[in-house]
């Protein structure tokens, strides 16, 4: 067995005898009986989701995974892509020309407006979708399957396995995608997209519609809150420089519109989707992935913002915290003195 191996088994072994697995197993039995809100039916594929599924796991930058619930269920990944697919656009041109293209300003617009900026023309931020429309233009690549396949790859190194696109859903958000479709011309009216629309909608519509679970979620944050690279793979998926871009952008605008009171109220960058998934970072500490299709008003998932609401809160986790946390993190998860008295 490799060295890489065995330290895998070591994390997988501390995880299954801490008490911190007991604590996310206690927080799903708490939030379980929520049933406010609805499952998405706009596209008419994510209204076949079950919306008792609910599911948690927090990675850590150890490379430790906790698990609560229905982790392995699969979902689509819809809007969390647009955080990391901003990322990509990054690498493959660098900061300055990404922001000519589209801004970081937060917006009280609904995430599928048909609005730019007045001043600049530009789509607001990459979390909305003509934003994440003008990011996915500008992923490289001589052709669409080049481009689909450097997108996939780059998933790839987040969550360590191979990702696949739910074809249903796919052509579902195709055949539906009329208003992003003008948003999309309006942009290119402007400048702010190649006049290969409908290859960058498909690719679009791609990205949203790969399969993620729970897991999948808190790896990935967790590879953003260790500077870019995956803590179970050791595997880069992004480069240092830009990661405090992605997760800037994910705190000022990831929750749609409840990001402001979100980071009020949890303050971690995070991304969520219509899917039921969010995805939350504590940079330099760990990962949180969260599902359950049952979403509130302004489309986020209702136990998942409790889930994060509850971890920061009791472990300090708020980036603009200044009080001692509750409880020990590094106690919990390891198992000492603070945990046992839980």
């Amino acid at each position: 067995m490799s060295i890489g191996n065995l330290e895998a088994l070591a994390n997988d072994i501390a995880a299954a005898a801490s008490p911190f697995r007991g604590y996310l197993n206690d927080l799903r039995q708490k939030y379980q009986p929520l049933q406010d809100g609805a499952v998405a039916d706009y596209i008419p594929e994510l209204a076949l989701a079950d919306p008792n599924d609910f599911g948690l796991c927090v990675a850590t930058k150890a490379g430790q995974i906790f698990e609560a619930g229905d982790c392995d269920v699969l979902f689509t990944i819809q809007s969390i892509s647009k955080a990391f697919i901003f990322g990509l656009a990054l690498e493959d041109h660098g900061r300055e020309y990404v922001l000519s293209k589209v801004g970081v300003e937060p917006t009280g617009e609904a995430f599928n407006s048909i609005v730019l900026d007045e001043a600049t023309n530009r789509p607001y931020n990459p979390m909305v979708n003509a934003g994440a429309i003008a990011t996915a233009d500008l992923i490289e690549g001589a052709n669409s399957a080049e481009r689909l396949k450097r997108v996939l790859e780059m998933f790839r190194r987040y969550t360590g396995r191979e990702l696949d696109i739910n074809m249903p859903v796919f052509l579902s958000e195709k055949a539906t995608g009329n208003r992003n479709r003008a948003m999309a011309y309006l942009m290119l009216n402007f400048g702010m997209v190649s006049e290969k629309i409908e290859e960058t909608l498909d690719l679009y519509f791609q990205q949203c519609s790969l399969m993620v679970n729970a897991r999948d979620l808190a790896l990935m944050s967790a590879t953003l809150a260790n500077g870019g690279v995956n803590p179970v793979s050791g595997e880069r998926a992004l480069a240092e420089t830009y990661v405090q871009d992605v997760i800037s952008v994910m705190l000022t605008c990831g929750m749609y519109d409840a990001s402001g009171e979100w980071c009020y109220r949890v303050g971690l960058p995070a991304k969520s989707g219509v899917g039921g998934g969010i995805t939350a970072t504590a940079p330099g500490k760990l990962g949180i992935g969260t599902y359950s299709p049952l979403l509130d008003a302004k489309g986020n998932s209702l136990r998942g913002i409790r889930v994060c609401e509850a971890l920061s809160r009791d472990f300090g986790l708020h980036l603009f915290n200044a009080a001692p946390a509750v409880h020990d993190l590094e106690a919990w998860l390891q198992g000492g003195d603070d945990a046992a008295r839980w």
